[in-house]
């Protein structure tokens, strides 16, 4: 009877502790591929460009972070960076040409499964190998399309019919409605849109009723007062933008029905714009336009999908103890110094939207312009988590600053490094640091001769001006260079970039590839 006794009052108070402890967070990361901060309307961009009333709905009730930069400013070397929190010297996986992830070595989703997570992915994974790490995953073949497209899911090649956005929201959802509900959970939910060649679902085609979109100030820039990497880039409005981005292609896999549908919006307006037979500024405008259009009509698909989850979470009683974090793999260009893409240290490309809804840990409505960075992700996860970190993870956690205590340590500078060259837009390697005034950049002896630029953002938040050799600029200079070394030192960055790293089409140092041939001239 004693026994008994002792047994029930053991079970009792094991009970009552287990009913004490909380419940870890559930984690939701809902991530897109090039979506500009500019084209949320919570980042509040004087052009105004778009409405996003989901996304904004997380930075109401959380944290809107206005410096979240990127350590490498291109699709998979930021996904590498976000799943192990290392650079991309360290994870393996530099450039989107010639790098395959090595699915063996330690991630977060690993770490998470271990602590008691269920874990899964879907949609835009564009590593090479196959997810590990995940209970459940479905992902697109390399870049993915837009339409109808071709998945592989745990393996098995499968083909869905509908939007791609739609689609990877809906098997998202689809995934909650039958995960192990006695375990917390992560979901990677990650969008293709708004990547290039930025095709709109079928019912926003025409949603902004052919409204004319303002210019970005620097639209036309002549690049003068910068080094030759800037004037040699391959990535403008003016030259590098192809049919199929005008839309006088249709988008690939979009079926016979769907077909209809697209032809009757585009073929009347790209008919009155060959009619015109625009060159020069104005066919540039043209293609800001069209282009602003599309992007900015896949971006509201992505925000309805962000509603859908929202909703989701709410009906299902999920949403108090979920974690919900909106970002994308880099920033992007929308016009901005007459560009598309991304790739530069420069503010648009290296800046990402990161919107974070805590509830009970976030204060709702909080702007914050402390450096962050996607390489701090992993480690922010696991925290939430209570899960421990590995020693080699080269981030900080964010989880003491969305709980409003930054840390009086907290870095004031940011190393970034690009790879990928010449090809797709002839961006040269570059690596600088970043601090909430300046950047100091060391552009490498990789399609020309290596030199500096400085930028004041302060007083050039444009950045149109290289002030690398005004006198008023040493002690500053002196500084950054002392803060760039340092940050070299401490990530482990090799003193010599090695060749594998610039892709599949290695150059000689120093010299200039061969220019690409003009692309055909529309409309």
């Amino acid at each position: 009877m004693k026994t008994l006794l002792s047994f029930l009052a053991a079970l009792s108070l094991s009970a009552v502790a287990s009913a004490a402890a909380p419940r870890p967070p559930n984690i939701v990361f809902i991530f897109s591929d090039d979506h500009a901060y500019q084209a949320i309307s919570a980042y509040g961009d004087s052009r105004k460009l778009l409405a996003t009333p989901h996304i904004d709905r997380l930075a109401q009730a959380g944290v809107r972070f206005d410096r979240c930069l990127v350590t490498n400013s291109i699709c998979g070397p930021a996904r590498a960076t976000i799943l192990t929190g290392k650079y991309s010297h360290l994870n393996g996986f530099p450039n989107n040409s010639n790098s395959r992830f090595d699915g063996e070595q330690v991630t977060f989703p690993k770490l998470l499964q271990k602590a008691g997570y269920q874990t899964a992915l879907v949609g835009k994974w564009h590593l090479g190998s196959d997810p590990t790490g995940f209970d459940f995953w479905q992902v697109l073949p390399g870049q993915g399309i837009y339409y109808n497209p071709p998945m592989i899911r745990m393996g098995e090649r499968i083909t869905e019919p509908g939007y791609t956005t739609d689609i990877i929201t809906d098997r998202s959802i689809e995934w909650l409605k039958r995960r192990d509900k006695t375990k917390p959970f992560t979901l990677m939910m990650q969008h293709k849109a708004p990547h290039r060649e930025w095709a709109p679902a079928l019912r926003h085609l025409g949603a902004d009723q052919d409204r004319v979109y303002p210019e970005p100030p620097t639209l036309f820039d002549d690049y003068a007062n910068r080094g030759p990497a800037v004037a040699g880039q391959d990535m403008t409005l003016e030259k590098t933008f192809t049919d199929r981005d005008a839309k006088f292609v249709p988008p690939a896999g979009i079926n016979e029905e769907q077909l209809k549908q697209w032809n009757a919006y585009y073929e009347p307006r790209n008919a009155k714009a060959k009619a015109a037979n625009l060159t020069g500024k104005d066919l540039v405008r043209w293609r800001y336009q069209r282009y602003m259009h599309d992007y900015l009509m896949t971006v509201r698909a992505v925000d309805e999908s962000v509603g859908r989850m929202l909703d989701y979470l709410d009906q299902e009683g999920l949403a108090e103890n979920t974690i919900v974090i909106y970002s994308s793999d880099q920033g992007f260009y929308l016009g901005e110094h007459g560009w598309f893409d991304k790739r530069w240290i420069f503010e648009e490309s290296v800046r990402t939207p990161l919107v974070v809804r805590w509830p009970g840990v976030t204060k709702p409505g909080t702007v914050n312009r402390d450096l962050v960075s996607n390489v701090d992700f992993a480690q922010t996860f696991l925290a939430a988590a209570g899960a421990p970190a590995p020693a080699d993870m080269q981030g900080h956690s964010l989880v003491p600053i969305l709980r409003g205590q930054k840390p009086a340590d907290w870095r004031t500078a940011f190393y970034y490094q690009y790879y990928e060259y010449p090809a797709p837009h002839r961006v040269r390697p570059h690596y600088g640091v970043v601090t909430d005034r300046y950047k100091l950049v060391h552009f490498e002896a990789v399609g020309g001769p290596a030199y500096w630029e400085l930028y004041d953002r302060e007083k050039d938040p444009q950045e149109l001006r290289n002030v690398i050799a005004e006198p008023g600029y040493t002690a500053a200079k002196a500084q950054l260079e002392k803060q760039l070394a340092q940050l070299r030192t401490e990530l482990k960055v090799p003193a010599e970039t090695p060749a594998h790293f610039y892709g599949n089409q290695p150059v000689t140092p120093g010299a200039e590839p061969a220019q690409k041939k003009n692309r055909k001239k529309q409309p």
